[in-house]
This record gives structure tokens, C-alpha cells and sequence, in this order.
């Protein structure tokens, strides 16, 4: 950047704007940043920062906020990772900066997603005064794997086309890199070497998923577009294999002994995973002792073992809907840790009295050996709790009821955000191929497990804290815990469906500090209206996202000051981490690093959003599959979103989302209101509003890009 032609004030608003890179400034601070805030010298200000502008040195943005034009400095070079979304476009994320540089497909080089990439900055978009930029080089590229149908293009020459979600150019492989895998297969492929973006990048094939369209295939390929495998390397499942069913004489010796007590389990009619239990007992005054039971899975994982690195690596189940892929081998998950009924099993357990309003009196964590009395079902235990059935623990459920009913209604009271979404289900024929879509009924059954579940794992939370103040300690390092933390929603957000909302009749109350009363007085006022569910998805989409982190700044969400995941060890790696502090702490020993906590979060938070992706992802196919063999029904649906480009509908029975072109609205030319969430007809004034019903038809699906097209059935 020459400075030399610059007066020394517009030298000293290049100085100041240079400390802070990623900040747009009002004038008016810029003025007190200069110490000339009266009238003349802020007309100097204007004047020198105009100047700078016509020399692009610096950019003015609307409200007049003044930044530099980082794309004048030679220097302007960030380094960060990439990462390429459908269109091919892609953000680069840069440590320290507030904005993502976005990338245009154009200047993105010989990079893929998850490269580490250097980036020139080219200056900021008019409009949106977003970062811009291109690479300039690939400093290490990220080895993950990536997915596509295998191609014979001509005699012995195979290219990989690779998926919209993988990357966005095909790839050539080599016949001696072929691995087995023949022409039209769906394959899963690794970089070999790409070095000039005039050629194909070469690949080398890593697994055969099945042949291109097959439902196995097509689940497969969502797994590994997440970096999933489906399979454990050979030495987990032997390490698996020598864990015995058998506990020890000893070892049963030292824990409490539970066996006797009446310990239940409530899970889904299809789960083989039982990592939690329950017992419960109305004690003399009053109170209710309430016992959370769940798999001691640390004891069969030995930290840094072949099995507990796999582990780690996983970070989760995920959960498809035709299958679950776990975190733990089967002879684990299903067997050896699961807390199936009429066995002796190890558990870790958090003991809690609480009385009648809800609030903790005392608590133990011990470990301790149970015997499940009895496997229920969610269906069952509601029958049971409605009268519909009787059965020999029908006094223990009641109780469980409420204790939850108590508990619930305090975690509302104190700021929970209540949250009550629709969540589709498939009946599948033995081919994977979708019979019948249902939504599932939320049950009081469930919520009985929820909320013992969240007392305990606020409770081990909290326990932690006490630990902490015996011993006066103040910093992160006395006693690192790994919180499971939610910050505020964004307020951007927010206020986009404030504005959504209001034209619609609904407000939305933004002044001051945002609170959960204040979003749940929204959901109640929207409750059994049609925008029922497209507020609570938008209010959804607006939190922040969960994570996992040694910093404690509470759960928003919840309503909670303290918050961990204790209770999942078989299908979440946290939770593993959560009890082998537990246990070190209890022993008087440590056992990870505030550090190493923070770096485990990180990594179980980033498999979790992947395993949430791949879970959506599959719910979408299914969706497409369902509707491609009702091509020409029509369905009654939900305007849920309305755009320039058309409208897309929420498909009541099946909570499907498509979408109509405005081209297919072929009646009027429709123009789109932004402000009344709207398309309006430019002669015949037709409303097409968000909330309204509407009444579509399918009319093309797309499998690989798991999209749906509707149209309105009178216009055909």
C-alpha cells in the first residue's frame, strides 16, 4: 500500500483502521479514536475518509462504517480452512477474523474442501460488505475422503464423478488404483494429486459402496460424505472379542451392590442399546430418591487403547433410518455394556433426593452393579401410566411420572425453551424402499426418561462445582470438566423472524436482554396455528449450536448454569469422558488437562454436527424415495418459505419440504414482497403468503440432489 502521496491524517486513519482489520468503524468513533470529535474536525474526518475511498484504500459501507480495503495491501494474505458448500462456491475459515472469506468457484484453484489453504484478499462485496478472496495456495490438504459413481469414459479410462456434496470437479483414476471397483459403481476415493486446475485431479479408490442408485449405496455414500465408516478395523473387533460377560467375584465386591433394588429401562421398541436405567423411592419425608443407572463403559475401554481410540475417532453413533452405525463394537453396545433385563451389569450411577418442588437435596455418584428387573417400551409404559394396563411395576412408573411432571414443570418455570417438533418415520420394506411415512407421537413416556435424564446430567455437573469450592479453587486448571454448553441465539436471526412473524399478526418482543420466556411466549402464541412449525424451525435454526467445551457459560437452551453429558457412554464419546473424570476425581487423581478437554470438545462437537447431517440427510432421501413413487399425487402442505425463485411447501402428512418455481406459477407474474413474506400476482393480486395452506403436486424428485419439485394441480 503507498502511503507516500497521503496527508498525514488519512496516514493516521489507515494506522488506525490497520489495528483493527476485521472492524467496521462509525466515523463518529473514528473521530474519538483521532481526538478531533468536534464538528470541523469531523468534516476533515469525512473528507480524508471520502479520499481514501476514491483511492480504494478503504471501503465505506452503509450507516457509514469504515473499514480497510485489505485487497490494496500486498500482505493481505490469510491462512484457513475451506470449506466448499453445493453452489461449488466455498468460505475459507481464518482464526482471529469475524467473517468467513467467501470464495468464488472461479478462484479456487486446485483446493477441495477441508484443504488448509492461503488466501489473497480481494476486497469486500458492494452489497453485503462481505469478505472476498482467491487462493493462492494449497498449504496441506485435508485427507479426507470423498464419494462418487466410477465411469468408463472410453477404453481403460476411468473418471470418478464425484457427488454435488463431495467436491466439485471429477476425477481421474488411474486402472491400477481401481481397487476392484468396476463401472457404475458408487465408490469412496482419496486424492492422489492435483496439481494443475488445467487438469483432472487423480484419485485412488478406497471402498466399493454398491452399484450407483441402490439404497445401500445411497446410505453408504451419506456415511461417507460425513468421513464415517460403517465397519471397525479388524483390531478393535479383536480387542472387542477378548472383553468377557463375566464380572468378577472382586470387582462386585467394591461397588454397591444394586442387584435387588427395582432398576427399570425405558427405551424405543427397536433399540438394542440400553445405556440407562432407573430406580426411584419415596422416601419418609417426603422427598423422592431417585436413581440414574448407566453403562460403566469406562471400564471395558482402557484410555488410549486400540478400542478407545476408535472410539474417540467415531465421537458418536450416528443414527440412519434404516440402521445405526455405533461408536462401540456390538459385542459392546448390544451385549457386554448394554443393561439388558435379568443381567448383572456394571453401572455408574448418580443418586439424587429431591423434593417435592424439584430442587437437588443430596446426591452420590458411586459405581455400582444392577440387575434390570424389566425392559419397557415407550408404548408400554404409557399404556400403563393412562390405566390401560396394569403391571407389577406400575407403582414405581407412577412415581417416575411425577417426579417428571415436577421436574419439567420447574425447567420451564426457571427459562427452558420449549421447543415441539415434528419428526417423520419410515416403514421400509426388507429392500430399504419406504412403504409408509408417520410422524412420531411424543409421548409423556418419553419425557419421564428426559427429565431424569437432564437432572442427572445437571447434578454430575454441579458436583464437580462443589468440588471445586472445598477446595477454593478458581481457575480452569482445579478440576477441568467437559460442559455440555449452548450459548444465546443469534440475534440477527431473532430478528428476522420478528419480522417474519409480524406481518402475520405475531410479535415478537426484542427489547433488552434476550430470555427464553420471551421465545417461549412466541411458540405459545404460534401453537396449533400453521406456522406452528415453520416458527419453531426457524426459531430451531436461530440457536446456537451445542458443544462441547471445558469453558462453562451454561446451557441457554435448557435454562441451565451447569450442564454435562453424562448419561449416553455407549453411543457418545463425552460422555466417556465425563465418567473417567468422575471416577479421577473421586479417587483424588486427575485425569485430562484443561487443554486436552478443550481439543476433545472440539473434535466430539464437529462429529456430532456431521452425525446430525447424515441423520437429516437420510430422512431426506427416504422423503425423495417415498415421493418419487407418487409422481402426479397431490398433497396437502404449508407454505413454509417464500423466495424470488418460488415457494417451498411443507407437506403436512409427511413433513416433507418441496419446492413450486415461481415458472410454474403460471397464472400471473408474481413479484416477490420481502418485508410481507409474500409473492403477490402484478394482476390478479393472488397472495402466495408464508403460513398459508396450500394444496401441491409432485411433479419430479431427484434422488442425488434429494430434491422435490411441486407445482399447483390447477395449473396442469
Amino acid at each position: 500500500m503507498n502511503q507516500k502521496k497521503l496527508s498525514s491524517l488519512e496516514k493516521e486513519i489507515i494506522k488506525i483502521l490497520k489495528s483493527y482489520p476485521d472492524a467496521s468503524i462509525p466515523m463518529p468513533l473514528l473521530a474519538d479514536a483521532l481526538g478531533i470529535a468536534n464538528k470541523k474536525g469531523s468534516k476533515k474526518i469525512s473528507t480524508s475518509v471520502n479520499r481514501l475511498k476514491n483511492l480504494g484504500l478503504v471501503i465505506v459501507s452503509r450507516g457509514n462504517l469504515v473499514r480497510l480495503n485489505e485487497a490494496q495491501d500486498d500482505d493481505a494474505c490469510v491462512t484457513g480452512k475451506l470449506d466448499v458448500i453445493r453452489s461449488g462456491d466455498g468460505y475459507v475459515i481464518a482464526e482471529g477474523r469475524d467473517q468467513d472469506i467467501k470464495i468464488s468457484k472461479r478462484y479456487m484453484g486446485t483446493a477441495l474442501d477441508g484443504d488448509i489453504v492461503k488466501v489473497k484478499l480481494l476486497g469486500y462485496h458492494k452489497k453485503s460488505s462481505k469478505p472476498q478472496g482467491r487462493i493462492e495456495e494449497v498449504i496441506e490438504r485435508s485427507g479426507v475422503f470423498y464419494v462418487g459413481a466410477l465411469e468408463e469414459v472410453a477404453k481403460n479410462t476411468w473418471l470418478i464423478k464425484a457427488d454435488i456434496q463431495s467436491s466439485r470437479i471429477d476425477f481421474f483414476v488411474d486402472p491400477k488404483d481401481l481397487n476392484g471397483a468396476e463401472d457404475g459403481d458408487k465408490v469412496t476415493f482419496r486424492l492422489i494429486q492435483w496439481e494443475d486446475v488445467r487438469g483432472y485431479p487423480q484419485a485412488e479408490i478406497l471402498q466399493v459402496l454398491g452399484t450407483a442408485g441402490s439404497n445401500e449405496a445411497n446410505i453408504l455414500s451419506i456415511l461417507a460424505e460425513k468421513q464415517f465408516h460403517s465397519e471397525f478395523p479388524p483390531e478393535v473387533e479383536q480387542f472387542a472379542e477378548t472383553i468377557s460377560f463375566d464380572i468378577p467375584q472382586q470387582e462386585i465386591a467394591r461397588r454397591r451392590d444394586m442387584r435387588k433394588e427395582v432398576v427399570l429401562t425405558i427405551d424405543p421398541a427397536d433399540a438394542k442399546d440400553f445405556d440407562d436405567g432407573l430406580s426411584i423411592q419415596l422416601l419418609e419425608n417426603g422427598n423422592y430418591y431417585l436413581g440414574v443407572h448407566i453403562a460403566d463403559v469406562t471400564h471395558y475401554m482402557p484410555r488410549g487403547s486400540a478400542l478407545d481410540r476408535e472410539a474417540f475417532q467415531r465421537a458418536t453413533s450416528v443414527y440412519l433410518v434404516d440402521r445405526v452405525i455405533p461408536m462401540l463394537p456390538e459385542r459392546l453396545s448390544n451385549g457386554v455394556c448394554s443393561l439388558r433385563p435379568n443381567e448383572d451389569k456394571l453401572a455408574y450411577s448418580c443418586f439424587m433426593e429431591i423434593d417435592p418442588a424439584g430442587n437437588l437435596m443430596n446426591h452420590t455418584i458411586e459405581e455400582t452393579v444392577i440387575h434390570s428387573k424389566q425392559r419397557f417400551v415407550y408404548d408400554e409404559v404409557q399404556d400403563i401410566l393412562d390405566g390401560k394396563t396394569d403391571h407389577i411395576y406400575k407403582t414405581e412408573l407412577t412415581i417416575l411420572q411425577k417426579l417428571a411432571e415436577i421436574l419439567l414443570e420447574k425447567r420451564f418455570r426457571q427459562g427452558s425453551v420449549n421447543f415441539e417438533t415434528p419428526e417423520p418415520k419410515f416403514v421400509l420394506d426388507e429392500s430399504g424402499k419406504p412403504l409408509e411415512v408417520i410422524i412420531k407421537e411424543r409421548l409423556f413416556a418419553h419425557k419421564l426418561i428426559e427429565e431424569c435424564m437432564l437432572m442427572a446430567n445437571k447434578t454430575v455437573s454441579l458436583h464437580v462445582e462443589s468440588l471445586r469450592k472445598k477446595e477454593g479453587g478458581k481457575n480452569k486448571n482445579d478440576h477441568p470438566f467437559l460442559y455440555r454448553i449452548h450459548d444465546k441465539p443469534d440475534l440477527e436471526k431473532l430478528n428476522n423472524i420478528r419480522e417474519t412473524a409480524k406481518p402475520l399478526g405475531y410479535e415478537f418482543d426484542l427489547s433488552g436482554n434476550i430470555s427464553s420466556k420471551k421465545i417461549n411466549d412466541l411458540l405459545k402464541k404460534v401453537a396449533g396455528s400453521t406456522l406452528e412449525n415453520i416458527i419453531n424451525g426457524l426459531m430451531l435454526r436461530s440457536m446456537a449450536k451445542a458443544e462441547y467445551s471445558p469453558s462453562n457459560i451454561g446451557h441457554f437452551g435448557l435454562g441451565f448454569s451447569h450442564y454435562a453429558h453424562f448419561t449416553s457412554p455407549i453411543r457418545r464419546y463425552p460422555d466417556v469422558i465425563v465418567h473417567r473424570l468422575l471416577k479421577r476425581y473421586h479417587s483424588g487423581g486427575n485425569e485430562y488437562t484443561f487443554v486436552q478437554l478443550t481439543e476433545s470438545g472440539e473434535h466430539c462437537s464437529e462429529k456430532e454436527r456431521y452425525a446430525v447431517e447424515a441423520e437429516r440427510d437420510s430422512v431426506k432421501l427416504k422423503q425423495v424415495e417415498f415421493l418419487s413413487g407418487r409422481l402426479g399425487e397431490t398433497f396437502e402442505g404449508t407454505i413454509s418459505g417464500v423466495t424470488e425463485n418460488g415457494i417451498y411447501i411443507l407437506l403436512n402428512d409427511i413433513y416433507c419440504e418441496g419446492m413450486i418455481r415461481v415458472s410454474e406459477l403460471k397464472d400471473d407474474y408474481y413479484v416477490y414482497h420481502p418485508k410481507l413474506h409474500c409473492l403477490i400476482g402484478r394482476n390478479r393480486g393472488k397472495k402466495y403468503r408464508l403460513g398459508d395452506s396450500i394444496r401441491a403436486q409432485v411433479t419430479r424428485t431427484d434422488l442425488d440432489r434429494r430434491q422435490i419439485d411441486l407445482t399447483i394441480p390447477d395449473f396442469n
